[in-house]
This record gives C-alpha cells, structure tokens and sequence, in this order.
C-alpha cells in the first residue's frame, strides 16, 4: 500500500472502523449459525440436464465449477441457484437447478460491472472519505454517485482512483455477504443520510437485508459479486458528471463517477479502440464540423437546427409522412398548452408533474405538452386509432360511429420534458423534442393491429440498415386500472411477439407505463451499441378515463350501448432529435443520399466555367436535389479535397469538354480512388440521382 497512501486520507475515515467492528460481529454469529445446520445430501441439476451430489451449507457453486473442469472457475462470474443469482461461494442450502454465467453473458456482465462499483467506491471513500449513495451498473460499464463534500471530482483524479482501485484489486480482496436486521443496518450506516434513507425506505421494519464487505468497504447491497476482487484484470475511471440525489433539483448535488472493467486487458485495449471511432462519430461533433445544429445557454436543452441539419430532419419527417399516406393517416396539429385538468384526467399530473413545466394562464394552473401519446384502437369488433390526451379530445368533440372506423390520426408534436440540468446531452437529452406518433390499425382485432406495426418498424428500420431486438416491459407497481385489466393487455401482446419474434423478445417486468403494458423496441448501431427508440404500448386506461365510446352497428340497430375503444401508443423515430443522434453516429456523417444534406458539390476547373456549373446546380436544385458550386480561389485539387472532407455525396467537375458535351465528371464519395472519375450526360446523372434519392437506398451509387 506504500504506492497509494499519499492518495489516501489520513487519518482514514472515521466511519471505516466502526463499520467493520459491526461487520465483524455479526459475521461471527451468521458463522456460528451455519455450523449449527444440520447437513444432508442434496442433488444439483445443471443446465444440461446433469446432476451432482453436494452437502447442504457446504458445497458451493464453485465447488460444482471445479468437478466439471479445473479450467472453468476462473471463467466464472457468478451462478444462477433456482433461476435467482447467487454468489459463486455461498453454500446452497438445498437441492436446486444450477447455471454457471460468465463475463459474455448480460448477468454475469452486470454483476462484474456491479463488483468493479463496489472497488470504485472504495477508492472514492479512501481519496474523498466521500459518502456513498448509488452505484449501479450499466449497459456500458457502471457509476457511483457520492457526496464528495469539500472536494469536487476532477480528470486529474482519474490516475489516483485508477491506482487506488487496481491496489484493491491486487488484494484480491474477497466479497463477502452478510445478512443483517434493519435496526443493525441503521446504526452501520448512521453516518450516510443517503444508506438512511434506502434502509427506511426499502428494508420493512423487523426485516432484514445484505451488506457486502471487499476489504475496508462495506456497502449496502442485495448483491450478488464476483468472488474476489481479482477476477477484475482491467479497469479505467472513464468520465463524472453532477447528478442529484433522487433525481430531483431541490436534493443534494453529488458526483458521479463512471467506470468500466473487463475480465481480460485485450478487452480493455478494444474498448478505448472503440471508445476513439465513438469519440469521431459523436454526434455533436460532426454537428459542429458539419453546420448542422449547435447548443446554447440561452435555451439549455433545446436544439438551433441551422439549415443544413434542417435537411436532415425533414427527410426523416418526409419518409415517415410517406408511409402514412400509404397507410392512409390523416395529419393533425394538436395545441401544445393544456389545462392541468387534462392532465390530471389523463394520469400525468400524478405521475409526471415533476418532469412538467408548468405555468399559470388565465388564474389556474397549465403546462406544456409532456409527451405525446399515441393511437386508440376499438376492442371488440372495430378498431379505432389515434393519439395523446389532445387527440382523446378531438375524438369526444363529437358523436363517433363504427362507420369512422379505423380513425388514423398522425402528429408530429412538439414535446417538453423538464430534464435536470446535469442530465442534458446533445440530441440524446434534451427538454425540447418531437415524436412520430400515429400508427394504423386493422378493423378487427389488435393482433392484427400489432402484424402492420411490425410491417412498419420492418420497412423503416431496413432503410438505415439496423438490426433491432424487443422487450416487453410488463405491470409496474404503481399502476392504473385493474389487473385482469393489465392481465389481458400482457397476454395479448406476448402473443403477437411470439408469432412473429419467436426467441428474439425478452421481458422486462415491471417496467410498464403506469397506463399500459410496451414493447420496446432496441436498435444497434455501427459500433454494436443499443439504442431505445420506438415503442408501442397498449393503453385500456385513457380511453376510461377520457369516457371515449362510440356507437357500434348494434347501436344503431336495436339501440345498445355505446363501445369503448383501446388505445395503441407507437412512435417508429421516436424522438426524432434522438434519432438524428442515433443515426448521425451510426453513419459516421456519411450519409446516404436521399439523407444527406449536402449531395452534389459543382467544380468549375476554370472562371470561364462558372456559368455552366451554376446551371448544373440550378439543375439539380430544380429537381429536388441540394447542390452547391464552389467558385473560391483554392485550386481544384484542394477543393475537392475540401468537398470529399465535407462529406458531398458526389463532386461534379465540370470544364470545356464537359461543358460542350453537357455532361459532367462525377466524383462518387464511396467509390474507389482509382475508379472514382465518370463521365456522365448531365440529363442522365440528374434522373439517376433523383431515383437514388426516391428509393433511399444505403450504397452511394448511381
């Protein structure tokens, strides 16, 4: 420890000792327990099919692991008892079904990810004798947010808590899980308000919960870890950001610091590899190199689209237009203010008013749009489609009948959320934002309903080249409605993603909106990385709480009662700002044609040739294309250069004999350098690039 002790405080944290005094106690009496159990025989099922013999409160999984290869231990990240994770050295205490999970599989990644927090935190309390709160993993590694107090995190901190986490992980300090009743958990941690609250919030009193110990740190944790400290062979402190305690503005602001840590050193080396084409492909980036949109305080969280971003946003508005009007939609602008008692009918007010900005009109209370909703679809016999709290009301401005049916509404509305100010990044979050909300329906049945979404998601996601995967997020805990109500809408959709996605869904329960269950819908990008987009949710409740009905052919007939539709939520972009995020990164700023905002660059070799490059731009321009001539005083070969750096889809070179001929040499971005150069009739190359642009293809050729 001698290297790291100037990093460390001294004398060390007050709070070190008296945690581990407790610890101590009481692992000597969970210890004394054990050995009172009484043992016998039990069987271990594995994956396989394969059982083993072991001992109740003796054999471990590890154990296990070591009688089917000496080699496979060390692979390990953690173990799955009964379908629930379990340390790999904690004894089973029954006969069980028996999985071994390591680095490559998404739980044992998390719980990696998860253990190398528990070796940040250390190092944070050791360097700041910072107060712990939250440090969870990630999709891309894990973070810890803490209440530093008189010092603030700084990248020139980076090395030391790099070099006081790799001394904890040559220590191979051992994980070790501890049970322990509430009012024991209360005074371990009586010195972090923030473990206080988790504690009184989360433990039931006269219940009890886990603490983890690796070394000196002892956290409050439902765990489970990895064994020891030194399963974590590369580890790098990679970024922090301000964060406030539960998210909320009016809390405590803390640090948080993000890390990542991998099984093998080669995977470290591909990880900052990947981290350096990421940093090169970061939207903000290539917004600024490009001039496509920029960022300023005047209006934290809102984008300035300068014109060439502009082009981009509306062909994504275009295309998805398009595809309405094959689908028959009808476009709609809804108002973005709203009374809050339409917010409070719709379930907002209750759930969302925090994230709301809200504002007094006409002595009561109003806010913006919070987000957009989307679709309603008749239940029984009839489907009905549209979308948000503003189209409920549009449907119930008047009598509706069957003979309506389906009602296909699309908007693309303006949205507000109030993100806290440390949240804001880029187009990924922002506190001002537009949805592609609307969907189409089939007349009878939502399954059908759902085959056509599917159609959708297939049609749009193929044109960018996006592999995607779904979740189906089920009932959260704070819900509305009935459960039988909840029951049917989950069973419904589990159906249709069994038809058409069978073993490619996966369930995330309890993450349902607070109205309906969803399907999620995650997209990969170019450098593998995930991304949450679309989503189709489906919603009994709105349409209850609006009272919506209309009158079926039964009512009309013999006078029955009016049909309740149900509503379907989709949005295919999404935010399209997120989006544009998404796909700006994913193409690296090559865009496709029929995206790109600049398409077609004219070089005159010459003066006496800028009369006909001006008209081969006016040309193209004339036939829907963006084009520019560059008449600056750079030679030819520079600016080409220049045009190929500003990513021109493709350079027309244009002299005396392209000019008598009416025809251009074109310069194909993607082409290879040697075969870039042809000669084509200007005509030809115009109707050639407008058909490129109509059937939106990737490849960049003509």
């Amino acid at each position: 420890m001698a290297a790291t002790s100037n990093l460390e405080l001294s004398p060390p944290p007050a709070f070190f000792q008296s945690r581990i005094e407790m610890f101590d106690k009481y692992k000597a009496e969970y210890d004394d327990m054990v050995k009172a159990k009484p043992r016998q025989e039990i069987s271990i099922t594995l994956r396989d099919g394969n059982k083993k013999t072991g001992i109740s409160w003796e054999t471990t999984p590890m154990d296990i692991a070591k009688e089917i290869s000496k080699s496979l231990p060390e692979k390990l990240v953690i173990a799955k008892v009964d379908g629930v994770l379990w340390d790999l050295e904690r004894p089973l205490e029954k006969s069980v079904d028996l999985e071994l999970l390591d680095f490559e599989h998404p739980e044992g990644k998390q719980v990696f990810w998860h253990s190398s927090a528990h070796v940040l935190g250390e190092a944070a309390e050791k360097h700041y004798g910072c107060h712990l709160c939250f440090g969870p993993p990630t999709e891309d590694g894990f973070f810890y947010d803490m209440a530093t107090y008189d010092k603030k995190v700084h990248p020139v901190d980076y090395p030391n808590l790099e070099t006081l986490s790799k001394a904890v992980i040559k220590e191979k300090q051992k994980f070790v899980r501890l049970e322990l009743p509430k009012e024991a958990l209360l005074e371990m941690f009586k010195y972090n308000k923030y473990k206080q609250h988790f504690i009184e919030t989360k433990v039931p009193d006269g219940t009890t919960s886990t603490v983890y110990r690796c070394g000196p740190m002892i956290d409050l944790c439902v765990g489970p870890h990895v064994p020891h400290t030194g399963r974590i062979k590369a580890f790098m402190v990679t970024k922090h950001s301000s964060s406030y305690w539960l998210g909320d503005a009016a809390n405590d602001s803390l640090q948080r610091i993000y890390g990542i840590s991998f099984p093998d050193t080669k995977q470290l080396k591909e990880y900052k590899e990947f981290l350096e084409q990421a940093a090169k492909r970061d939207h903000r980036k290539i917004g600024k190199d490009q001039d496509l949109w920029f960022f300023d305080e005047i209006s934290p969280g809102s984008c300035f689209f300068l014109p060439n971003g502009v082009r981009i946003y509306n062909a994504l508005l275009e295309l998805i237009r398009q595809e309405y009007r094959k689908r028959g939609y009808q476009e709609v602008i809804s108002p973005n203010i709203y009374s809050s008692k339409l917010w409070e009918t719709s379930g907002h007010w209750d759930h969302y008013k925090e994230n709301m900005f809200i504002m007094e009109i006409d002595k009561r209370m109003s806010a913006l749009k919070a987000m957009n909703w989307c679709a309603t679809t008749g239940w029984e016999d009839l489907v009905l489609t549209f979308h948000s709290p503003g189209h409920c009301v549009m449907f119930d401005s008047r009598d509706r009948s069957y003979r309506e049916l389906p009602l296909r509404m699309a908007e693309f509305g303006v949205i507000h959320r109030n993100e806290a100010s440390g949240a804001l990044s880029g187009l990924t979050r922002v506190r001002r934002f537009v949805q592609d909300d609307s969907h189409i329906c089939m007349p009878e049945q939502i399954k059908g309903e759902m085959d056509e979404l599917f159609k959708f998601l297939d049609k749009v996601y193929s044109l960018f080249g996006f592999e995607y995967k779904l979740e189906l997020s089920t009932r959260p805990e704070s819900y509305l409605g009935e459960k039988e109500t909840w029951d049917a809408a989950e069973r419904a959709l589990t159906d249709v993603l069994n038809e058409h996605y069978p073993g490619r869904w996966s369930e995330n329960p309890g993450d349902g909106a607070f109205y309906g269950p969803k399907i999620d819908i995650r997209i990969q990008d170019a450098l593998k990385r995930w991304h949450q987009c679309a989503t189709i949710q489906l919603d009994f409740q709105l349409p209850q709480r609006f009272n919506l009905k209309y009158r079926g052919e039964k009512v009309v007939e013999e006078g029955a009662e009016p049909l309740r539709p149900v509503m379907i939520h989709r949005a295919v972009l999404g935010s399209i700002e997120r989006f544009t995020a998404v796909i700006t990164e994913h193409f690296g700023g090559k865009w496709p044609f029929w995206l790109s905002p600049r398409q077609v660059l004219v070089i005159p070799v010459s003066k006496p040739f800028y009369d006909y490059a001006n008209e081969v731009r006016d040309k193209l321009w004339d036939a829907g294309l963006y084009a520019d001539v560059d008449t600056g005083p750079e030679t030819m070969k520079k600016k080409i250069l220049l045009g190929e750096q500003a990513q021109y889809n493709f350079i027309f070179v244009v002299g005396q004999d392209e000019m008598e001929a009416r025809a251009v040499n074109v310069r194909n971005r993607d082409a290879d350098t040697k075969a870039r150069a042809e000669i084509m009739p200007l005509d030809d190359v115009v109707a050639k690039l407008v058909l490129l642009k109509a059937e939106r293809r990737l490849e960049n050729k003509i």
